[in-house]
């Protein structure tokens, strides 16, 4: 008799051993997104900042921001529970506005530098952006960096782009718009432009390329930068939540396809 009244007594037993395990599971989890959520400067947002005039990574399309990093930011606001609140700001004014406190996020194509990482925390990197040397397609001289010596290359005043054709000796024609510097060496006004391999894809994804080419040059020649979010010193639960966010969406895919939709290809993988 009494083992008949233990053996009933057994389904309650585990019922209530996996309704305490589930109760201090969810109470452990909430008290991890309450931390996490603390760091915010609005407890049931994620602010982001962002250019909004960068296309693919963020733009308006019919009045409604868009974009890689749009999605991404709406991702990792659900991965954390909260929902996503952009902030379009100049570029000049974006770092300094994590600085004071205007956002918790800045998603921009920033990549990670020494002297950044003195001031900020970044996250896992999203992207690794390659460089790319465009050259007219009937160029037969300039087959890699070391035959760019003495050419004429549009750059972008203080970019790394410009930094690295100068390193290689290249003679450089400022010009701020990548548009711009592909119809100068279209015009044979530039012998080429060195510029993010991400930026081109872009733009053949979208526009004609007759008339160019692009290889992407190679990881042991230059290596390619870290593009990552970036937070505050002082949120580094937040930073920690987001790089989890950032390993799972790659994990499951997600980075890859927010990639070729705004790319053509994959510019997530290392």
């Amino acid at each position: 008799m009494l083992k008949k009244k233990l053996w009933f007594l057994l389904p309650l037993v585990a019922l209530v051993t996996f309704t305490l395990t589930a109760c201090t599971s969810a109470s452990s989890d909430t008290s991890k997104n309450s931390d996490v959520t603390a760091e915010l400067i609005n407890k049931n947002e994620l602010t982001i900042g962002l250019e909004g005039t960068y296309a693919p990574f963020s733009y308006r399309k019919d009045g409604k921001l868009e974009g890689f990093e749009v999605e991404l930011g709406k991702a990792l606001a659900k991965k954390i529970g909260v929902k996503a609140k952009f902030v379009p700001t100049q570029w000049d004014s974006l770092i300094a506005g994590l600085g004071s406190q205007k956002f918790d996020l800045v998603l921009n194509d920033i990549s990670e530098t020494p002297a950044r990482k003195k001031v900020y925390n970044f996250t896992t990197p999203y992207m690794y952006s390659r460089y790319a040397l465009i050259t007219r397609s009937d160029n037969t001289t300039i087959k890699s960096l070391a035959d760019i010596k003495g050419k004429t290359f549009v750059e972008g005043t203080g970019t790394p782009n410009a930094a690295l054709a100068k390193k290689y000796g290249a003679k450089i024609t400022p010009s701020g718009d990548f548009t711009v510097s592909l119809s100068l060496v279209k015009e044979k006004r530039a012998d080429g432009t060195i510029n993010a391999s991400a930026a081109w894809y872009a733009f053949a994804k979208n526009n004609s390329t007759a008339g160019l080419k692009s290889q992407t040059l190679k990881d042991s020649v230059v290596k390619p930068d870290e593009v990552a979010g970036m937070v505050s010193k002082k949120s580094p639960k937040l930073q920690a939540a987001l790089s989890k966010g950032i390993q799972e969406l790659r994990k499951d895919g997600t980075l890859k396809k927010l990639s070729q939709k705004y790319f053509g290809t994959d510019l997530t993988t290392k």
